[in-house]
């Protein structure tokens, strides 16, 4: 029985002891494991995991478009305010794909990434038949572009507009608006005004949008340096743009706005946009979890479209109006053209107050990344811009009438996409699955050492008073013994002489 236990606790120390041991390297050693696997797996490479997915966004991604009618046309040439009513959303499935992919030596690629979309009827509310009244787009940028310019060419292009019969608003089709009309105005511009304008015949919103790429991007591979990895070397070949009038808005900073370095801190985010001609910097706003996966949410701050008295940085995106609209007349061929969150949400009251018909909401208009932090890859985002054009009265222009002075929302749209399907799941398996799996096996094995190696020492605890017990029981018999020897011996009675001496006889 002696040896049965000796041999239990001695099983029971050693076992603790490895779970102890082992415990202690995962702790050590697996941080570092799913870091490098983390690492291995992000870089652009094409033998990483998520290459393909960089490549071939297999993402589904939406774009919806929202419009902005005007219902009292003909009392906003009387100077009244503007009434909106939002139509919508026209909803298209959005296909991206990057050719042209070259790796060079300095652990850099450059690519082409198109865009190819396509009307989702069963998901739109409204078809691209739909007529709809806008603003004549063509004919009040000129307007506006042409306010300072000598009266007889403002006298020219009137008398233009008149035989073309144009008019401040236009009654155009959303197929028309999204994908181009023809015309006679833009051919006119352009032998008026030669070289105005970069095209000839048709005009539309979204005809650059669409089967076209967003410019050449060269982007870092993060092969030598992770924290690199997506960040933009240049785009179109330049390291800043020239729209601005700082070099700290000129800058293009960030990644190409579809992933971004893994080991995310929550702070911020930067991409460069082409389509806002500039960088932009979301900011972290609170962690949370999609379909399983642990994220960090970036919103744009206030301060995103501030004009430069509310927010000083901002000077070099001026000449600004109201804050919270961007003035991108600069890279719009000098339209009157201006950005803004949807609703004019996060802006100047007095923007919202200009039009009827207009709601802010932080939640429907406000844009969000949900990212993976340990990756960088977005799990869900909904990236939200509205497009926006400046009117008033433009004197020597007629067709203007007495249009007050308004930043006209023309129409909002939403990009979003989410993770979703096989892509979902072998991404959750991988990077957030086994991660958890080893983490949790390293505290397992550490909470399991301690009662090993507690147990074995009751055991052999146990063992020793055992022991001691039977040497103190052997002991105390010994002592008895002795003590009884000695009691018998002080009991026999002396022997006298006499008795000697008879036994001898």
């Amino acid at each position: 029985m002696a040896v049965a236990q000796r041999r239990l606790s001695v099983g029971l120390g050693l076992a603790g002891l490895a779970c102890a041991l082992l415990g202690g390297c995962l702790l050590l050693v697996g941080p570092l494991i799913i870091r490098h696997q983390v690492i291995k797996n992000v870089r652009i490479d094409p033998s990483s995991i998520s290459f393909q997915m960089w490549k071939d966004i297999p993402v589904p991604f939406y774009l919806m478009v929202y419009f902005f009618e005007v219902l009292n046309p003909k009392q906003v040439l009387r100077g009244e305010k503007p009434v909106l009513s939002q139509r919508g959303p026209y909803v298209y499935r959005e296909y991206r794909f990057k050719t042209n992919i070259t790796f060079y030596d300095n652990d850099t690629v450059s690519y082409l990434e198109y865009r190819h979309l396509f009307f989702q009827p069963d998901l739109s509310n409204g078809t691209e038949d739909e007529y709809i009244v806008v603003p004549n787009i063509m004919m009040m940028g000129a307007a506006v572009m042409m306010e300072n310019k000598p009266g007889f060419m403002k006298f020219l292009l009137s008398g233009a507009l008149a035989s073309l019969k144009q008019e401040a608003f236009m009654n155009r089709t959303v197929g028309e608006l999204m994908w181009g009309y023809d015309d006679p105005l833009v051919d006119a511009i352009n032998l008026i005004f030669p070289g105005m304008l970069p095209f000839k015949g048709k005009f539309g919103l979204f005809m650059d949008f669409n089967n076209s790429n967003s410019g050449l991007f060269t982007v870092n591979t993060g092969m030598k340096n992770i924290s690199q990895v997506h960040m933009v070397d240049s785009w179109n070949g330049l390291k800043m743009v020239n729209y601005w009038r700082s070099n700290q808005c000129n800058m293009i900073n960030g990644t190409a706005g579809e992933m971004w370095p893994p080991f995310l801190s929550p702070t911020f985010l930067d991409f460069y946009s082409p389509d806002a001609c500039r960088s932009l910097r979301l900011v972290y706003e609170q962690s949370g979890e999609f379909k399983g996966v642990p994220t960090y949410r970036f919103v744009a701050p206030k301060t995103l479209f501030a004009n430069g008295t509310d927010y000083p940085p901002n000077e070099g995106f001026c000449p600004c109006m109201q804050s919270g609209i961007l003035n991108v007349s600069t890279c719009r061929l000098n339209a009157p053209m201006f950005i803004s969150h949807p609703h004019f949400y996060n802006a100047d009251p007095s923007l919202v107050n200009a039009v009827e018909g207009l709601r802010p909401n932080k939640d429907q208009h406000g844009l969000f990344l949900d990212l993976h932090p340990m990756t960088g890859i977005p799990m869900n985002c909904s990236i939200k811009l509205q497009l926006n054009l400046y009117i008033k009265r433009v004197s020597g222009i007629t067709q203007t009438g007495k249009i007050k002075p308004v930043v006209l929302p023309l129409l909002w749209f939403a990009e979003s996409g989410s993770i979703e399907g096989s892509v979902l799941k072998q991404f959750y398996t991988n990077l957030v699955l086994l991660p958890s799996v080893l983490e949790y096996l390293q505290y397992t094995l550490l909470g399991l050492s301690a009662p090993l190696i507690i147990s074995a020492a009751v055991l052999m605890a146990m063992r020793k008073e055992k022991c001691s017990l039977f040497w103190s029981s052997n002991k105390k018999s010994s002592d008895s013994n002795k003590t009884n020897q000695a009691t018998s011996a002080k009991k026999l009675p002396p022997v006298k002489g006499t008795v000697l001496r008879e036994a001898r006889l």
